[in-house]
């Protein structure tokens, strides 16, 4: 099965499960007669509506779906007539991540890459993938094109050997451009991810601080007279915690 049914926990009897999609997923399989099936568990019950609401599964979670499918014997062209796919591409989602270190692999592992993105990838040596990967994460643009310009921008010391990047129409020079430009971006990712713990803690602590000055009903009277505008920022920071 390539898209499990989705379940989620009575609400009294946590040994108990509710079928919020896959329904009809589950009738084949009572035909069959199997007693079991990999079902994918969610926090929330919103049966009459999750059926919009499903994230489907990401391409590496495809992928290894697949690779078991066929370990246990299922031929590629049943999973191609099931699916209702070429059978080209079963064949290119099982090699998905051929040339693709475990780290990087790992990252991306439920995010929704297109399957050329895993193309450039390719171009790259394990320990530029992670940084890609990584840099996709941070950004949230998992595209080709942002793929593209990653590998572009990418130093030709860390390709894999034999493998040259397109030109694109550039020129030497900017591509010399591109690449210092992504070995400083490189480097100001690293120095943020450095600080961003104790950044979001300061953070944390200081939204609280101010909403419980708010809380304070002579505070708020001495600043509705005397810091107005100030009264202003300060409500609005405490509504976006709120909100989150």
């Amino acid at each position: 099965m390539i898209e499990p049914p989705v379940v989620v926990r009575d609400a009294q009897d946590q040994s108990i499960f509710h079928l919020l999609d896959g329904h009809l997923r589950i009738d084949i399989l009572k035909e069959r007669g199997d007693t079991e099936a990999v079902c994918l568990i969610a926090t929330d019950d919103e049966a009459f509506t999750y059926n919009r609401r499903v994230s489907r599964i990401a391409i590496i979670q495809e992928h290894k779906m697949i690779l078991n499918a066929v370990r246990n014997g299922v031929s590629e062209e049943r999973l191609a007539r099931a699916l209702n796919v070429n059978i080209a591409n079963i064949r290119s989602k099982r090699k998905l991540l051929a040339g693709i270190c475990e780290e990087a692999a790992d990252l991306l592992r439920d995010k929704h890459l297109p399957m050329n993105a895993f193309t450039e990838l390719r171009k790259l040596k394990p320990m530029r993938q992670i940084v890609a990967a990584e840099m996709m994460i941070a950004m949230n643009r998992y595209s080709i094109s942002y793929a593209k310009s990653i590998v572009m921008g990418t130093p030709d010391d860390q390709l894999v050997h034999g493998r040259q990047k397109p030109s694109a129409g550039l020129t030497d020079e900017q591509i010399s451009i591109m690449e210092r430009e992504s070995v400083e971006l490189d480097r100001e990712f690293r120095l943020i991810e450095q600080t961003y713990g104790s950044d979001h803690l300061d953070l944390v602590l200081a939204v609280g601080y101010i909403s419980n000055l708010l809380g304070n009903a002579r505070v708020v009277r001495h600043l509705a007279q005397h810091h107005a505008n100030l009264l202003n920022e300060f409500q609005k920071i405490a509504d976006v915690q709120k909100a989150a």
